[in-house]
């Protein structure tokens, strides 16, 4: 049995941090390659070749491509997410509201506001005027008091 044991002593503790730090830095490196290859794609300011070419530079030559990329581009890669996440967060509010209204349409609307104009709640000027905005899409149809204690 000459065959060397090594034993957890062997390996030094600063062998494991520096381990620790370059493997931590490798994936560091890869999630900031993805990053980079997402806001290529999302920057609508950029031409087809333009994006082409910042795709191939970081693929043939991803640490240069990286790096000249975050220099050259990276002050605005974060306004280019808020703006993503912002509008991402503006269309989930509409649709909650959506889903909160019941996804009533102009139909629902126009029946809702013949109903209070036969009822004496609004006048015929206030029902033609509520009218036009449900039909032009401008929004709902005005909600007055009577129509809320009828509720």
């Amino acid at each position: 049995m000459s065959a060397q044991t090594y034993l957890a002593y062997d390996y030094p503790l600063l062998g494991a941090f520096w381990t620790m730090l370059m493997i931590f830095l490798w994936v560091m490196w890869f999630v900031l390659l993805f990053r980079i290859i997402t806001d290529v794609f999302r920057d609508d300011g950029l031409s087809g070749w333009a994006k082409a070419g910042w795709l191939v530079f970081c693929i043939f030559l991803p640490f240069l491509g990286v790096f000249v990329y975050v220099i050259a581009r990276g002050k605005n890669m974060g306004r280019r997410e808020k703006t993503q996440a912002r509008a991402q967060q503006e269309e989930f509010n509409a649709y909650i509201r959506k889903a909160a209204t019941g996804g009533s349409n102009s139909v629902d609307e126009l029946a809702r506001l013949s109903e209070i104009r036969d009822r004496g709640a609004i006048t015929d000027e206030e029902f033609r005027r509520a009218k036009e905005l449900v039909l032009s899409g401008h929004g709902a149809a005005p909600r007055t008091g009577t129509d809320a204690s009828a509720r």
